[in-house]
């Protein structure tokens, strides 16, 4: 019946602030923007098949979450990003494989703006 994850959502407390950080470091690009009825802009970022929404919700920046992204140039991702200052919560170590594409495979996570970690592997 599901065939993939259409979005992952943020809460976010400066709109800007975040799409400037994800198009910058990531390479998101802005598609969509609009606001609800209840008055909450949302943004819609795009990276090839995978949505990032971003709603503006002052003080109700989420705590705890993360979401991964692979990449096919591990060590040029990390000093690409921890290059930008891009903050380091776990530092480059290898993980296990959970296919046999993924053997050798390293991992990290950074910081985002609004304390949710983004983990990088490849």
């Amino acid at each position: 019946m599901f065939t993939r994850i259409d979005h992952v959502a943020l809460h976010v407390g400066d709109l800007d602030r975040s799409i400037e950080f994800y198009e910058t470091n990531f390479g998101f690009r802005t598609y969509f923007q609009h606001e609800t009825p209840g008055g909450v802009a949302i943004a819609y970022l795009q990276l090839g098949d995978t949505i990032l929404e971003l709603a503006a919700v002052p003080d109700g920046a989420m705590r705890g979450f993360h979401f991964c992204l692979e990449t096919d140039n591990f060590e040029a991702a990390f000093d690409a990003l921890s290059g930008n200052g891009v903050e380091v919560i776990q530092a480059p170590h290898t993980t296990a494989a959970r296919a046999p594409r993924e053997t050798e495979w390293r991992r990290t996570v950074f910081g985002g703006p609004d304390g949710e970690q983004i983990e990088i592997r490849g």
